[in-house]
């Protein structure tokens, strides 16, 4: 099949592999345009982009698809992609954490008779966690299950049908980081799935999505990331693995931010809460442990202003000061 595949992060562009791999034609990537990141803060091209240039797929960048904007430049780039989309044959468009809306003139084009339209790759089990960040809410939300939806697209924010669904438990340790590469393997082989069954002429089964149970995922933002230690351990144990990587949460500790990466609800038998939160109350093998509001959380990896990530007893350590406590969010 001739695909017109829109995405921008590595979640997508494993997708994108799995398609090509699969022996199905690429016709066209959309994706956003290079970003300044890094040190030196280059340009940097998404990972959709770097795998299109590597297997000559043409490539598309618009800062929009919105063609009655009011910026000129931008108003001709979505003007552009429009004709091009236009202009070429396809037989279905695939949207995987693409970061720009996709307009109902542009779907029209995708649902043009003989084509299967638009579907998407949505790393929740609509629906619940509608939106940017299903994969982060899941965990600060301590969900013990989540998924991938396939679902044929519509104009609005993920509300379109499923058409194949998969779930997988979420673990006690999960981060953000290990469970984005698992739900990026299983959409991968779903998407695959149904493009085989459409190219086999065979219908594919549409089913609305309930009307409870709707949640929304809002996008993470870095003001969040700063860790109130008056919330119960289970809690901020939650918000930890689910900020990494991005953004990683934090706390200052005699002054320096650190970073902590990895944790985990500390046992009751191995030390009992008594302090203040924030304070550190001993160590174990590798890790702290941290009074919070209600019960102790064991911190496992944390990273100093401009260093590694390494253990968090090693960290703390290096601080070298008796009486440690960690600055709670105000």
């Amino acid at each position: 099949m001739k695909i017109v595949f829109a995405g921008t992060p590595e979640f997508a562009a494993q997708a994108m592999r799995a398609i090509f791999d699969a022996g199905h034609e690429i016709v066209l990537a959309l994706t956003q345009p290079d970003r300044r990141a890094g040190r030196g803060m280059h340009l940097q091209a998404s990972p959709v982009k770097e795998f299109a240039l590597q297997n000559n797929i043409p490539v598309l960048q618009p800062e929009t698809l919105r063609r009655n904007g009011v910026d000129p430049l931008k108003t001709a780039q979505a003007q552009a992609a429009y004709e091009h989309l236009s202009s070429i044959e396809f037989d279905a468009m695939v949207v995987v954490a693409y970061g720009l809306i996709l307009p109902q003139e542009i779907l029209d084009i995708s649902e043009k008779l003989g084509r299967h339209g638009s579907f998407n790759i949505h790393a929740s089990l609509l629906p619940r966690w509608r939106g940017a960040a299903p994969i982060q809410r899941a965990i600060e939300s301590g969900d013990t299950k989540t998924g991938v939806c396939i679902m044929q697209m519509d104009a609005g924010l993920d509300t379109g049908d499923t058409v194949l669904i998969a779930d997988l438990e979420i673990a006690s340790d999960e981060t953000s980081a290990s469970l984005h590469d698992r739900l990026a393997l299983l959409g991968s082989k779903l998407i695959v799935n149904v493009l085989n069954v459409l190219q086999q002429g065979k219908e594919l089964t549409r089913v609305p999505q309930e009307t409870n149970g709707i949640t929304y995922a809002e996008k993470i933002l870095k003001n969040e990331a700063e860790i109130d230690w008056t919330l119960d351990a289970k809690e901020i144990d939650q918000r930890i693995r689910a900020f990494n990587p991005f953004p990683g949460a934090s706390s200052k500790l005699n002054g320096l931010a650190m970073k902590f990466w990895h944790s985990r609800p500390a046992n009751s038998e191995a030390i009992s809460p008594a302090g203040s939160p924030g304070d550190v109350l001993g160590f174990s093998g590798d890790g702290v442990y941290i009074q919070c509001g209600a019960g102790v959380v064991e911190v496992l990896e944390m990273q100093k202003p401009g260093g590694k990530k390494i253990d968090a007893k090693t960290c703390v350590q290096s601080i070298g000061e008796k009486q440690l406590r960690f600055q709670s969010k105000e």
